[in-house]
């Protein structure tokens, strides 16, 4: 813990780094506000739901557990990895923002309905979807996004890949997302990421250091 106080006290007295992570916190949460009115948003205009050759051949399975709290423990997991490692704090929140913003403007252009049968006979989840919220899919977009942000850490990424997977399966499996959201998902979130590189030098830059 000691250890753990003295990175924050040398990060916190340069001033670069200080105002690049109150910048990266203050932009990830202005990207939750967007993110909430863009999903609200989209969830009303939704249209009538789409086929789709994989969800139409795959039965409907309650994955309840994976979707909600594993998502909550992936999140949780992401917060204390940066906790304990500070100089990943401007970096990691600022590309996070990025990727919410981007997704929010996708799934804000076109409004399909959730498949006839999705998973609904949970009330929590309900209270974790917004339902408008498809293109492209967050479960197994950030996962993937982490993983490509730890892609050094072997073990990080490997845990990263196999959420993302295991998230993006549990969406199919519910009925809860489009096979093009899960799929397209991994294509868009390495673009984001390769955008976020060169946004963000300098922050990357001192992960190295």
């Amino acid at each position: 813990m000691t250890n753990l106080a003295q990175k924050y006290k040398e990060l916190w007295a340069d001033k670069n780094y200080r105002q690049s992570s109150i910048f990266g916190i203050f932009f990830l949460l202005l990207s939750l506000l967007l993110y909430y009115f863009a999903a609200s948003y989209a969830t009303t205009k939704q249209s009538s739901p789409s086929s789709d050759l994989i969800l139409d051949n795959l039965p409907v399975v309650n994955v309840t557990i994976i979707f909600v709290w594993g998502a909550l423990i992936l999140i949780l997991f992401s917060v204390g990895l940066i906790f304990i490692e500070p100089k990943r704090i401007p970096f990691v929140t600022k590309s996070v923002a990025v990727f919410i913003l981007i997704r929010s403007f996708f799934f804000s252009l076109t409004h399909l309905g959730l498949h006839p049968d999705y998973l609904s006979s949970s009330k929590i989840m309900e209270e974790f979807s917004f339902g408008g919220d498809l293109f492209f899919s967050g479960h197994t977009g950030l996962p993937f996004l982490m993983a490509l942000i730890y892609w050094e850490n072997k073990k990080l990424r490997i845990t990263f890949l196999i959420s993302s997977v295991l998230l993006g399966a549990a969406v199919l499996l519910g009925h809860l997302h489009y096979s093009i959201d899960v799929f397209a998902a991994f294509f868009i979130t390495y673009s984001i990421h390769e955008i976020n590189k060169h946004l963000f030098v300098k922050d990357l830059t001192l992960l190295d250091k």
